[in-house]
């Protein structure tokens, strides 16, 4: 598949379909890594109340697709390696965030053009997230 050089959409916020379907992909998101095996690291790195989790993501994403920055209003800027220090990152966390995430947006919808892109620049984020070898 070749990526288009301008998007459909002024925003991947846009793209996406706005705050219902980023809504939708944070809670896919956290839905599967709670009941998936093949999640199950990513899983243990997130303790025992995803609420927060969720609530943040979606947050976050809004603002980095273009949308409402709902998370930079309440905390400031992300800062996102340095918030993410306490929690170890390794490739495994690395490929299974990537993973999970990947079949969120399949189970959401998420337009395949626009998927390839996210894709793309997530792995660029989380692979600058990890903290720990292997």
């Amino acid at each position: 598949m070749t990526i288009q050089e301008e998007p459909p959409f002024d925003t991947h916020f846009a793209w996406m379909g706005g705050e219902a379907k980023v809504k939708a992909l944070t809670e896919s998101f956290y839905d599967l890594m709670d009941l998936e095996p093949a999640y199950a690291d990513l899983r243990a790195v997130h303790g025992t109340d995803l609420s927060g989790a969720r609530q943040k993501l979606f947050w976050f994403l809004c603002g980095w697709l273009g949308g409402p920055q709902h998370y930079t209003d309440r905390f400031g800027h992300p800062r996102l390696r340095m918030r993410h220090m306490p929690f170890a990152i390794g490739v495994v966390e690395r490929d299974q965030w990537l993973a999970c995430m990947a079949q969120a947006m399949e189970v959401t919808d998420v337009p395949l053009e626009l998927a390839e892109r996210l894709k793309a620049s997530f792995f660029k984020t989380a692979d600058w997230m990890r903290n720990t070898e292997g």
